[in-house]
């Protein structure tokens, strides 16, 4: 009888074991790092990864290294029941779910950190979010060994710095970085969208009607930074429960001025939410 799929695996050591099996069957292997909470935005990567992988291994872990004093850890969603019956109707090949004395054992005082792209925006605005996100990476991919990682582009910043780090660590590792999914309305699918009531999940449209509204400029012909800056705190600003801990428009490798791609981090009520869109690109 052919074992049930996903299997679900807790050790380091039978991860490893796992993914090796595999690559030594001249199998690829692909990667869909998670936290859990899964919506269609992490099924669109597990998606491209079956499509392109023989193998899909999906990791479960809400990393406490990229959760700053005052953030949302202790209540950030844990769903693994409904979690697993999702990546089993996806036809998962495996799912990692460690504990946290698992990633981090007694005594683990290795930390990693990807310099200068961890210095502004996300990196600013949460000391030390970078460097737990780095570590964590950087310890499934030794695990796991794949030849693909999965990322999403809603979260440019942390997107590119593990291109960064997989390049940097000779990890051998292809970083493959996945459209943002969207609600109807264009509001990004995030776990922590969960946290909004009906009142805040209305307001949180001004994310999106922000970054359309400096695209609809950039397609007129703006091209200064500020300018652009400005048009999408107009849009912010005119929505009172939006609070906004900045609206840049960046290069998407350096995330400093200038460039085309337009990030936003606003907090709804007690909700913080990230997007972004590479300005002159079609939107919604």
């Amino acid at each position: 009888m052919a074992a049930e799929r996903p299997a679900v695996i807790t050790g380091v050591d039978e991860v490893r074991a796992t993914a090796e099996r595999w690559r030594c069957g001249g199998q690829r292997v692909g990667l869909v790092p998670t936290m859990g909470a899964l919506h269609a935005g992490h099924l669109s990567l597990v998606e491209r990864c079956r499509q392109e992988c023989d193998h899909t291994l999906v990791s479960i872990f809400v990393n406490p290294l990229q959760f700053g004093p005052g953030e949302d850890y202790e209540r950030y969603p844990r769903r693994l029941e409904d979690d697993l019956a999702v990546l089993r109707a996806a036809a998962v090949d495996a799912v990692f779910v460690p504990s946290v004395e698992t990633m981090y054992p007694p005594g683990a005082t290795t930390r990693v950190r990807v310099k200068a792209i961890d210095e502004v925006l996300e990196g600013e605005h949460r000391p030390g979010h970078f460097e737990g996100v780095a570590t964590v990476v950087l310890k499934l991919f030794n695990a796991v060994r794949p030849h693909r990682a999965y990322f999403g582009q809603k979260d440019a910043q942390q997107a590119a710095l593990v291109e960064r780090l997989a390049r940097d660590l000779d990890t051998g590792v292809e970083v493959v970085v996945c459209p943002t999914v969207r609600e109807p309305d264009g509001l990004a699918l995030s776990s922590r969208n969960a946290y909004l009531g009906d009142r805040e999940r209305a307001a949180a449209r001004c994310l999106f009607q922000a970054l359309r509204a400096a695209n609809q400029r950039y397609l007129l012909g703006e091209r200064d930074p500020e300018g652009l800056r400005r048009v999408m705190l107009d849009v912010l600003r005119a929505e009172p429960l939006a609070h906004v801990d900045y609206a840049e428009v960046v290069d998407e490798r350096s995330f400093r001025p200038p460039g085309r791609l337009a990030v936003l981090a606003v907090r709804i009520g007690e909700t913080r939410l990230i997007d972004n869109h590479r300005l002159g690109e079609p939107l919604p």
